[in-house]
Order: structure tokens, then sequence, then C-alpha cells
């Protein structure tokens, strides 16, 4: 009985709404407008968030980055000096402390950058020769697309192989017909690609990733071996000279826990060793991504406070439409009241409508907020992500406003005298 009532008054407010189209489809744009808005925005926040976490869930939350830096040549050129040979960097000896003083460290992988022109037949390109390890591989998760990565034996022998990147396979190749095999120059050393792997050229969370797309890796005994730890540098006409011994190193740590202590240690130990400050650089993906899910829940609240904003000038158009209705219905609630309805009834038949009114702008909005992302992505390719928490929000808070801003039209039409409301004209 109870149930063929509400269906009953669900079908009066519906018939009741539609006898003023126009005026309850303004009134729903409001609610359309916020609930859309608040998915959309949410949607491109989360996109942007989820992909520098992702960037940064690549770098290893286990991993600590330490990068030697080269000083500012212009603060040599102030103070009038000529610098010739360049010493910075860091140390084997440092690599040796980290394997030998850390029990936390499960890998501590070496990086030697050199920079030289690669040539396979007539095609040349510069690149980066990355001297590293087979542990590279593991502790930077870049999948590979062909062929294998450097191996131990490849370290032992000293062997003149080498992985490529994806970037540079395809100038590559495609200009010179060549593939995996292939023999690629570096002055006079010649190596083999043996692999190809993606790489990923970005920043993560204002950190620069340890990859670039016009990287090549060899076997850091190789890369010794062939190259050595000096450098001829040529830059606006002039030659200088660079000694350094180590680039980068990785370090992989045992617990998660441990991450933070061990890069505190670190820094203190490589302060000991290295009297410049300036001289290296230790970062920590886990601290950045600690502090990227912070910035992105903040980020999403104020997103959707913002949007939130929407939904409440909504919820305004509907209570004065609702006061409106009430002013033009006096005489059918006075009649209502008359022929025996209760208060609690009229409460109910307003309440119905202004809860139609905000669910089906609701759903309307709902189906706009999914679009707009999709369309963002399509057109500037710029990630988004609905998430499903936004959808579900957006339509409770939309149905929220409508009760919230509903209740007073409610209680002012309930609250109607019926004799003053049947003389009404």
């Amino acid at each position: 009985m109870r149930n063929n009532r509400f269906l009953r008054n669900i079908r009066l407010g519906i018939k009741t709404l539609l006898l003023h189209k126009l005026r309850s489809l303004l009134t729903m744009l409001g609610v359309v407008f916020g609930v859309s808005s608040v998915i959309a925005m949410l949607a491109v926040g989360e996109g942007a968030s989820r992909e520098a976490l992702d960037q940064i869930r690549r770098l290893g939350s286990h991993n600590i980055i330490i990068d030697g830096v080269r000083p500012d040549s212009d603060e040599d050129d102030q103070r009038g000096d000529r610098v010739r040979l360049l010493l910075y960097g860091l140390h084997y000896a440092d690599l040796d402390r980290l394997q030998r003083g850390f029990p936390d460290i499960e890998k501590a992988v070496p990086v030697k950058l050199i920079q030289r022109e690669g040539r396979i037949g007539p095609q040349a390109m510069q690149l980066r020769m990355v001297g590293t390890t087979p542990d590279w591989f593991e502790l930077v998760d870049r999948p590979m697309i062909d062929g294998r990565k450097l191996s131990e034996l490849d370290m032992e022998r000293k062997s003149n192989v080498a992985v490529i990147t994806e970037h540079a396979a395809r100038r590559f190749f495609a200009a010179a017909r060549a593939g995996l095999g292939s023999q690629i120059r570096f002055g006079g050393t010649t190596f083999t690609i043996v692999g190809i792997v993606q790489s990923e050229s970005a920043a993560a969370g204002g950190m620069q990733t340890p990859d670039r797309n016009t990287d090549i890796y060899i076997p850091i005994s190789t890369a010794q071996e062939r190259f050595g730890d000096s450098q001829e540098i040529r830059s606006g006409g002039s030659t200088s000279r660079e000694h350094v011994e180590l680039n980068q190193i990785i370090v992989e740590i045992a617990s998660l826990d441990a991450v933070e202590p061990n890069a505190a240690a670190i820094e203190a130990m490589l302060a000991r060793f290295h009297p410049r400050e300036s001289a290296y650089r230790v970062n920590v993906p886990l601290a950045l991504l600690r502090q990227a899910e912070t910035t992105r829940r903040n980020f999403n609240i104020v997103l959707g406070a913002i949007a939130g904003i929407s939904l409440l000038v909504g919820g305004i158009g509907i209570m004065n439409i609702m006061l409106a209705s009430v002013t033009e219905r006096t005489r059918e609630i006075g009649v209502r009241r008359a022929i025996g309805a209760k208060q609690r009834q009229i409460v109910t038949q307003f309440l119905i409508e202004t809860i139609v009114l905000s669910t089906t702008g609701g759903i309307i909005g709902v189906v706009i907020g999914m679009l707009i992302p999709w369309i963002i992505s399509m057109t500037v390719d710029m990630p988004t992500y609905v998430t499903p928490i936004s959808v579900i929000l957006a339509l409770g808070v939309s149905m929220a406003v409508g009760i919230i801003f509903g209740i007073y039209p409610a209680m002012r039409a309930a609250k109607l005298d019926p004799i003053e409301a049947l003389r009404h004209e």
C-alpha cells in the first residue's frame, strides 16, 4: 500500500514538473553543470596526479638515486679562472663504501655517462653512453622491446655489446635499414647492438629520470676499458677536459621502512668525503611519492570544493523555483488540506519534486561529466581518469542538494492555513 502511494506521488511529481518543462529544465541546469564540473575537474586532476605518481613509482620505491653534480662553469668564469681540467662526480670509493658500510643495501648500481656521436652506416646521432651493470635493468623498470639485456658475462669479458633505446633505434634502423646485431661505431670503437629497451625521458615529481631517449647502455667495465674516466668537452670554441669516475649510483634498500633513514645516512657519509655540498644530490623516490600523494589529495579537495560551488548555486536555483511553485499552487495546497491531506504528505510531495529535479539533473550531469574527460583525452592527449567515488559523490551530493534546499519550500507549503489557501486567487 505504501509502495503504491509512494509511486503515485512520484508520478504526480513528474507530471507537475512536466507542466512547466522549460522552467524545470532551466532549474536542472545548475545541478547538471555542478555535477559534470565536479566529475570532469576531478578526472583531470586525478589523471595528472596518477601520471606523476606512476613515473615516481617506476623509479622504484625502494631505490635511492645519488647524482654527481657538475659545478657551474659560469662561477669559474666570473672569478676569472680558466678551468682546463674539471674534477667532479662520485668516486669508485663511494660505491665501495655503500656496498660495505650499509647492510640494508641489496644492490648498488654504478653509472658512468659519456657523450659520443654514434654512427651506423651513413646515419649519425649524438648519444649518451651509459656504462652500467645488468642490475640497472632490475632497479629501473623499463621493459625490453627486443633482444636481451646486458649480462654478467658481458661484464667479465668487457664485451663491446650495447642495448639501445627504442627512440634511437627507430631513427637509426629506419635510415640505415639495420636491426639487432648491427654494428654501431663511436670513433674507432665498434659495438654490437644486442637489445632494444623502452625508455622514458621525463621529470618525475621534479626529479629527472635516470634515462633519456638517446641512451645506449654498455657494460661499465667496457666503458672504463675503452674510454677511461676523462673526456674532452668542446663548447663555444673552447676545449676542456672532465675527469669523472661515476656520474650516478642507484641503490636498492631491502626494506621500505629503511629507505629514508638510509638516505639520511648516505648523505652524511657523502658529506664527509665531498667537502663541497653541491657536488652531489640524493633523490628519494619514496619521499617524492608520499609528497605527491599528499599533494594529490589536497588538489582533489580544492577542485572538488570549487566545483561544489556550482552544485550550491544549482541548489539555490531549486529552492527559488520551489518557493515560486508554492506561491503558484497555494489554492491546490488548500484543496488538498481541506479534503484531509496531512502536513507530512504535503512535505513529501514537494520533496519528491525537488529530488526528481536534482536526481535527473545529477544523472545528466554524470553522463556529461564522464564525456568531457574523454573528449579532453582524445583532443589534447591529456591523461584523465574518472574514479567511481567521484561519480558516486557527485550524484549523492546532487540528491542531498535537492533534499536540503527542498525542505524549506516543502515546510512552507505544509504550514499554509487551509482556509487562507482556499481564498487565494
